[in-house]
């Protein structure tokens, strides 16, 4: 939570005497990106957004070459190694190896019966997933940048933390029979929110906030209004109006 101390504009007047501000999933210290606050009453609704079978997003960068006691490159070197051998073929088929591992793990966590039906109609929504919580388990993996020694991985995941998305790339690094290390961890999405929605330290601001929250009502609203008439093509738009409570 930001103390207020630092906060850019003061708080002041009763309606911000008790602001309850929840966090979603965490982000550790050494990671950046999409980081989910619940105000007010949007703290109602984050037992749903934790027991809900949404993925997140994460940029991760990595560098051959050495390994450390943290699986990061600020932590201590452990074992240096050569990466010349690596080719971007040899990477494509080990993230190819980990994700069918994954896949594998999201079937046997999945509480449904894969012969079903209904496990087919999940798969095809992307609404397969474990029921409650399970081992970390990556759903998308694949290379957006490769120029040894440094490389840079899109994830998608569940239940993950960023240790793990770090143990990730360690491992990565040993089944190319070299050494790998994190060098950053970006959370692009979270569930529905992405980086567009998120808001950057100087609009840390109660006027900030509310702009924001507004703001994406509004964008929701479009969404579904665009999903309708695409679902019904003669149906009119049918303007809403939302008043904003001052408390």
């Amino acid at each position: 939570l930001l103390p207020l101390s630092h906060l850019t504009s003061p708080v002041t007047g009763p309606e911000f005497r008790h602001v309850g501000v929840g966090v979603g999933h965490r982000l550790d210290a050494s990671s950046s990106g999409v980081l989910v606050l619940a105000v007010g009453n949007g703290n109602k609704v984050l037992n749903d957004l934790y027991n809900t079978r949404i993925t997140r997003d994460y940029t991760v960068e990595g560098a051959f070459g050495s390994a450390t006691d943290d699986f990061s490159d600020t932590g201590r070197v452990v074992e240096r190694t050569t990466y010349d051998h690596i080719t971007l073929d040899k990477l494509n088929r080990v993230l190819a190896m980990l994700q069918g591992a994954n896949q594998k793990a999201l079937l046997m966590y999945s509480n449904v019966d894969m012969r079903s039906q209904e496990a087919y109609e999940m798969a095809v929504q992307g609404l397969l997933g474990p029921e409650g919580k399970s081992v970390p388990i990556v759903t998308g993996l694949r290379c957006i940048h490769f120029q040894p020694p440094n490389f840079t991985l899109e994830v998608q995941c569940l239940n993950e933390t960023q240790r793990y998305l770090r143990k990730v790339v360690h491992e990565i690094g040993l089944e190319l029979r070299s050494t790998a290390a994190c060098t950053g961890v970006r959370r692009t999405r979270d569930g529905p929110f992405t980086l567009q929605d998120a808001l950057t330290s100087h609009r840390w601001t109660p006027a900030g906030v509310m702009q924001a929250i507004q703001q994406y009502r509004s964008s929701k609203r479009n969404k579904r209004r665009s999903q309708s008439q695409i679902k019904n093509p003669g149906l009119q738009p049918v303007e809403e109006t939302v008043m904003e409570s001052s408390t």
